[in-house]
């Protein structure tokens, strides 16, 4: 490895966001590059702006100078490196970057598409639509989904539990209104993001039922296992978390509680591709799926490499700000995307210098 980069990029939203237990008007992209041999692979974080000085100052030393080609133990050194610092948030978020430049950059000097470096479990992977922030009025919300109809995106995900779960009202009147937009044969998702009450997702998730919703992420908060597994064992949708999970034990812990049927896991939190994988063979022995959280191009390759990915978060922030700033993004038109079909090495996608300078910071 011969040299280390990172930038900062703050790109606002296009509308307000806002979900059950946070608001925002802005995302936060933090980018690693790494070079070596001529070739160079790009990795990034979404969070704070503080993630970019433990890449610099904590862990760049750690990869620069090491072979290019031995990513788990360049994983294993900055795991370890960052033990007194914090292991969870802003460190792991740093970890996870540097790793999965370290990837692509093994990928493209070896002059592959990342999912051939990895091997191929399947071609095409399946995407839901996710958006429908508590922000959104009803016609921002119906626009926003028949997008993704329009694609032949047939899955879609709508946030719930508005103000900490204070507005069930209003909950359960946008899930109709999502029912309603999509059709019956679409899959309707919902993301509480761990705003509800333990008997209070129960209770709406029966309500929800009837509208055919069958899959219900973070009805409780996803530090809260014994509740996750209260939910799971009295509802009819599928109970998901995992977003949270900032390394493999996390995992470990969620999986075998019982707490959820599908484990997610957050590459750009988890600790990169390498550990992606490891969370996905555990999930694997317990006999459950496991879905890629948001940032859906820096999953695409990883979870078309495993057989037991159920889907991907194509998030409306995150797709919006992905297609702005790279070359090389993915078409969902039908509801799949096919990593590696361009036959571009690494995971494809290039800095759009132009575009991503207009909103640098650091």
């Amino acid at each position: 490895m011969e040299h280390l980069s990172v930038s900062v990029y703050r790109v606002p939203t296009d509308l307000p966001g806002g979900d059950a237990t946070l608001t925002w008007n802005s995302t936060t992209l933090v980018l690693v590059e790494l070079a070596a041999a001529g070739e160079r692979g790009i990795g990034w974080t979404c969070g704070s702006a503080a993630t970019a000085p433990v890449v610099e100052h904590e862990l760049a030393d750690l990869v620069v100078g090491k072979d290019a080609f031995g990513i788990p133990a360049a994983n294993d050194r900055m795991s370890r490196a960052v033990r007194n610092t914090g292991r969870p948030g802003i460190a792991a978020g740093a970890v996870s970057a540097i790793d999965t430049a370290l990837w692509d950059l093994k990928a493209r000097l070896l002059g592959l598409p990342l999912v051939r470096l990895l091997g191929s479990a399947r071609d095409k992977v399946a995407v839901y639509g996710s958006g429908g922030l508590t922000t959104y009025d009803d016609t921002q919300l119906e626009q926003q989904l028949r997008g993704w109809t329009e694609q032949g995106i047939d899955r879609v995900k709508i946030k719930i539990a508005e103000s900490w779960g204070r507005q069930e009202a209003r909950d359960l009147h946008r899930t109709r209104l999502a029912r309603r937009t999509v059709g019956d044969a679409a899959e309707l998702y919902v993301d509480a993001n761990g705003g509800y009450t333990r008997k209070q997702a129960v209770r709406i998730a029966a309500v929800m039922a009837d509208l055919g919703v069958i899959w219900l992420e973070e009805p409780v908060s996803s530090d809260d296992l014994a509740g996750l597994r209260e939910v799971r064992d009295a509802v009819t949708a599928d109970v998901a978390a995992g977003e949270y999970g900032y390394d493999l034990p996390y995992f470990a812990r969620m999986a075998a509680s019982g707490a959820v049927d599908c484990l997610q896991a957050d590459v750009t939190r988890c600790g990169g591709i390498t550990v992606w994988l490891r969370a996905a063979a555990v999930a694997e022995g317990l006999g459950l799926h496991i879905s890629g959280h948001c940032a859906p191009h820096l999953h695409a390759h990883v979870a078309a490499a495993v057989p037991n990915t159920r889907h991907l978060e194509w998030f409306h922030d995150h797709v919006r700000i992905e297609t702005m700033l790279f070359h090389g993004t993915l078409d969902p038109q039908g509801g799949t995307v096919t990593p590696g079909a361009s036959g571009e090495p690494g995971h494809g996608l290039t800095l759009n210098r132009a575009a991503a300078d207009c909103h640098r910071t650091a």
